[in-house]
């Protein structure tokens, strides 16, 4: 009865962090809808029947992560490097990757949108870099590489290979590396960070439980890229969304309904090779108590639930009111308003991504709050807006998208080599974080609404905008760390000040007591 209490109280706690990240993107979106932006009553009913949807989904998946595919991750990165065996290391770490990135159902979004090339082997693709570069990344943990020069390295080689990729690739290719890192991805990729840091005894070890998903970023980016040189898709065509006009409320509900199997086939289908593998671990190595393997199954049974509702709630709902809102708002005379307005709705949309939520939940636990959720929740939020206002100035004037992120990711790396290194981690995972599903779902289409409006090219204009949205806290978290690296110097300069002048005054002559 204590354990059923004990739930109930983590649901409501759940809940109302899910409607503290929620609320602000609905009052955002009412209060253009009621003033500079209407849109019409059928798409603003499904915008909040989506909402609904979004705040139950999010309440359920976050509980879940925090009861299932944190502690399994961690269990299972504990049990990994104890084995001292790095062939059976690097071949698990390579299919983890591999397994938990074609779970992932951001990526199946993604692979439904990009042209001239077959869906499968599009995923196939991206989850064997995601499986190379996870094992790449436990290698730097266990071996203790500095993160920093790697990234430049891994960087470098994606921006000479963006030379040879086709136009209408490249956007599509840098958002394949944010949408990876999704709800699914994140939570057991971080926690296997930690099983892992758990084992070494060094000082750095905490810092280096950071840094997975930054590299595990990369390996899509690659992936694509060279899918894209293979299949050449310059003659490609992107068919936008078709949005729906509904006759009454019950043409809406049935809408909703005919989504909700879809998503229960495709999140059941995305879990399943994760469950399958954690209960051949379970049998053969981990061997827990039956109690603690319970309480990982009701998690799953949450995540599963959860993940559900908030991706029908996300592309049912949100997607087709981001797509109507950024063509009402092109429409303007002035079309530089969306970028100010995109600025305001990136800022508050980072806070209801879920992977959002472990990512600081558990950078806050790792640094015993010298870094609190709440700080790096600011970091992001100010990042996401700064990369939503740069993401509409390419619709609006169709720069390529190479002109922000090559100086952008320059800066990163540049500042990289000066904060302390639990900092440049943290950024390089953050990025990958805060471009999930509610960036896929809304800010996209949002993105592609408005150039669909101004006639530009979606695909080297509008997509991107993940790309950019991954980019931006690399810079704003950063730029924390070395605000605090420079406080910290001043602290302890007047401390050895203070100290100082507290002897000044003593005669050369007196006996000092110690």
């Amino acid at each position: 009865m204590s354990e059923q209490s004990g739930i109930r109280k983590k649901l409501k706690e759940k809940w109302k962090e899910a409607a503290q990240a929620v609320f602000p993107i609905i009052s955002i979106v009412l209060l253009l809808c009621f003033t500079i932006a209407p849109i019409s009553p059928s798409v603003l009913l499904c915008f909040l029947m989506g909402a609904v949807l979004i705040l139950v989904g999010m309440m359920f998946f976050t509980l879940g992560a925090e009861m299932s595919m944190t502690p399994m991750g961690e269990r299972i990165g504990t049990c990994l490097t104890r084995s001292r065996n790095l062939p059976v290391i690097v071949a698990v770490a390579f299919l983890l990757g591999f397994i938990v990135t074609i779970s992932e159902p951001d990526l199946q979004v993604l692979a439904g949108q990009v042209p001239a090339v077959p869906n499968m082997t599009l995923i196939l693709s991206v989850a064997c870099g995601v499986g190379a570069f996870l094992v790449i990344a436990l290698l730097r943990m266990l071996f203790s590489m500095a993160l920093p020069p790697l990234l430049v390295v891994c960087y470098a080689v994606v921006f000479v290979l963006a030379a040879f990729v086709p136009k209408d690739f490249l956007s599509v290719a840098f958002d394949s590396g944010g949408v990876t890192t999704g709800p699914m991805t994140v939570p057991f990729i971080m926690a296997l960070g930690v099983g892992v840091s758990a084992i070494r005894s060094d000082r750095h070890a905490a810092d280096d439980s950071f840094g997975l998903v930054a590299l595990c970023s990369v390996g899509p980016i690659l992936a694509v890229m060279i899918l894209g040189m293979i299949y050449n898709p310059q003659n490609a065509a992107y068919t936008a969304p078709v949005i729906q006009e509904f006759g009454d409320s019950r043409e809406m509900g049935l809408m909703f309904l005919l989504n909700f199997p879809l998503y229960m086939k495709e999140i059941a289908m995305a879990l399943l090779p994760i469950f399958l593998f954690f209960m051949i671990f379970q049998i053969f190595l981990l061997k827990l108590a039956k109690r603690k393997v319970k309480k990982i199954l009701v998690g799953f049974v949450y995540t599963y639930l959860g993940l559900v509702l908030f991706l029908t709630g996300a592309n049912a709902g949100f997607m087709p009111a981001g797509n109507y809102l950024g063509q009402v708002l092109t429409g303007f005379r002035f079309t530089w308003i969306l970028v100010p307005i995109a600025m305001v709705i990136g800022y508050f949309i980072v806070k209801a991504e879920p992977a959002v939520y472990v990512l600081n939940k558990q950078v806050e636990e790792i640094t015993d709050g010298a870094i609190s959720a709440g700080a790096m929740g600011a970091g992001l939020s100010v990042g996401v807006a700064v990369s939503l206002g740069l993401a509409m100035i390419r619709v609006i004037t169709g720069i390529s998208i190479l002109w922000f992120l090559i100086p952008g990711y320059a800066v990163a790396l540049g500042i990289s080599f000066f904060v302390p290194k639990i900092y440049t981690a943290i950024a390089f995972d953050s990025g990958g974080v805060a471009s999930g599903p509610m960036t896929a779902a809304f800010l996209l289409p949002l993105a592609q609404g408005a150039c669909t409006a101004l006639g530009g090219n979606i695909v080297t204009d509008a997509f991107g905008v993940v790309a950019m949205v991954a980019m931006t806290p690399l810079i704003t978290i950063q730029i924390m760390g070395l605000y605090a690296k420079i406080t910290e110097r001043k602290q302890r300069k007047a401390s050895a000040g203070t100290g100082v002048l507290a002897f000044d005054g003593i005669d050369d002559n007196a006996v000092i007591e110690l």
